[in-house]
């Protein structure tokens, strides 16, 4: 029987590699605008972080996403970050 593969991914912070289910997707759209990605499917520019206060926290100090999604992101996005492990 074949197994199926679990989808891995990477954290842009910790470099971990971590199942997609364990990361939230940061996606920069066509139009511009940042936003949490829940369904994974979202077209456009995407980075993972791993669903961790501390991450989040390391990833906005050090502006990783600003660079890795070529756009400014904006502290909203943390702040609904922060809400979603609540």
């Amino acid at each position: 029987m074949k197994q199926r593969k679990i989808p891995m991914r990477t954290c842009v912070v910790t470099r971990e590699k971590c199942e997609k289910k364990d990361l939230i997707r940061i996606v920069r759209t066509p139009e511009g605008k940042v936003e949490i990605d829940l369904t994974g499917k979202k077209n456009g520019r995407g980075v993972y972080l791993k669903k961790d206060a501390e991450v989040f926290a390391k990833a906005q100090k050090s502006k990783i996403l600003d660079k890795n999604l070529e756009i400014e992101v904006e502290d909203e996005i943390f702040n609904s970050l922060n809400e979603l492990l609540k």
